[in-house]
């Protein structure tokens, strides 16, 4: 149910910013005169180098609750750094709830290998090169939750070696050798 939104904004540096609807959920209502419908809709956003959000949307209409997912997923945009521009610098699994996104550098050449809902947040990222494995539950929500929170713990060889007060080649000639 992936679908490419037409609309591209661009944010406040001129970027342009891609959306994509990975969800929507039929909702009910009982009330004393029947069923009230709404609909919630799950939308991830990305720059494609880079940065990359998810949001989510609930009304009445089905393009309402787009928008409101649309214009969440750009507010919660955030920064991923990559190797290359291509793929991850190291391995990492994110989780949320019962949810566990396992995510893998790659060579380069290996394509996007990942499931429907968090093949999206890699496309939108702007990752070519990458291995991930949802493992538990199957909930769009719960996996897009995960893969955030494991990009998020992300760091660069920049930010590790700043931090252990080393030189950035000498943390990654460890990484090559092993």
């Amino acid at each position: 149910m992936n679908k490419e939104n037409k609309n591209r904004d661009k944010d406040q540096n001129g970027v342009e910013i891609k959306d994509k609807l990975v969800a929507i959920n039929r909702v009910t209502k009982v009330v004393k005169g029947g069923r009230r419908f709404g609909f919630a809709a799950l939308v991830v956003a990305g720059d494609e180098s880079g940065k990359v959000g998810f949001g989510h949307g609930k009304a009445k209409e089905v393009p309402e609750a787009i928008k409101k997912a649309t214009d969440s997923a750009k507010k919660t945009l955030i920064k991923v750094p990559l190797r290359e521009g291509r793929t991850l610098h190291h391995d990492i699994v994110g989780a949320h709830g019962s949810s566990k996104v396992v995510m893998r550098s790659a060579p380069s050449g290996t394509g996007i290998i990942a499931g429907g809902s968090v093949r999206a947040v890699f496309e939108l990222l702007g990752v070519q090169d990458i291995v991930a494995k949802s493992v538990g539950s199957t909930n769009p929500y719960n996996i897009i939750r995960a893969a955030v929170d494991g990009l998020k713990n992300q760091k660069s060889p920049k930010i590790i070696a700043a931090r252990r007060s080393k030189k950035v080649g000498n943390i990654t000639s460890a990484r090559e050798s092993s």
